[in-house]
């Protein structure tokens, strides 16, 4: 039984089915909101000062300040619908492979390590609350990398060659700007724990095994190569498993019908 199965039983309750498909519904409810309220979003946004003087809200809401995708036009909702339902995918294959209670505690560490990243270092970084949803996607890529989707709804694509596309992109991002490396790191936590880590360890294990295999097949014989030959007429245990084969006095081996008195 796994650390996860013994957490469950005991605090399964906490577990929350479709985490990331509600948490995905809510960014959409907010963009909608902010069509007709532009000012929410910093209303919404983290603000260290605010919250310190009641306005705790902004600890949540946070992760929602930023949910404008683009201007409205019938183009920006077409991929707002094809994001939210990717990642409607994404929620289904994460919580297939882990289970809700897992994948649950998934996302909650990665708020979690989002708000870290707020308190801790001394810069806000915009669009904190996407991040989950990286996060998340990186952690897909890792578990089903080869599974399809239309990129642009005609190029079919690996998901797994998009995972090692947004971490390239990401580590450009932080090159051109290191101020992003510690809130990435921190951010991305989740993934490094319950994804990263686990998928390097079984890649090391895999190289390992065929390792170890190619070591024994390398020390194995032929199945035509015999131990055993007989000094006199050449037979051998492979030619003739039914002999029996005795060393002489004189150090050499013989079969049963040849061993010298």
């Amino acid at each position: 039984m796994t650390s996860f199965d013994q957490w469950e039983r005991r605090i399964g309750w906490i577990s929350f089915p479709g985490f990331l498909r509600y948490y995905a519904i809510l960014h959409v409810l907010v963009f909608v909101l902010q069509i007709f309220r532009p000012d929410i979003g910093a209303m919404m946004d983290f603000d260290l000062a605010a919250i310190l003087s009641g306005e705790v809200w902004r600890l949540f809401t946070c992760f929602f300040a930023a949910s404008q995708f683009g201007t409205l036009s019938p183009l920006s909702l077409v991929f707002l619908l094809c994001a939210v339902n990717f990642m409607f995918m994404v929620s289904d294959g994460l919580e297939a492979e882990w289970g809700s209670f897992k994948t649950s505690i998934f996302c909650y560490a990665g708020m979690l390590s989002i708000l870290a990243a707020y308190l801790i270092l001394p810069y806000q970084i915009p669009y904190g609350g996407l991040m989950l949803y990286g996060a998340a996607f990186l952690a897909f890529a890792t578990l089903f990398p080869k599974v399809e989707i239309l990129l642009f709804f005609v190029i079919p694509v690996r998901v797994g060659i998009l995972g090692v596309v947004q971490a390239a992109a990401m580590l450009v991002t932080c090159l051109g700007s290191p101020a992003l490396f510690p809130f990435y790191l921190i951010a991305f936590l989740n993934y490094f724990l319950w994804a990263g880590i686990p998928a390097l360890r079984g890649t090391k294990r895999a190289v390992d095994s065929a390792r170890r295999r190619r070591r024994f097949n390398a020390a194995k014989l032929p199945d035509t190569e015999a131990f055993h030959t007989c000094q006199t007429c050449g037979r051998t245990d492979a030619s003739d498993p039914s002999l029996e084969f005795r060393v002489g006095q004189d150090g050499n081996e013989y079969c049963e019908e040849h061993l010298p008195g």
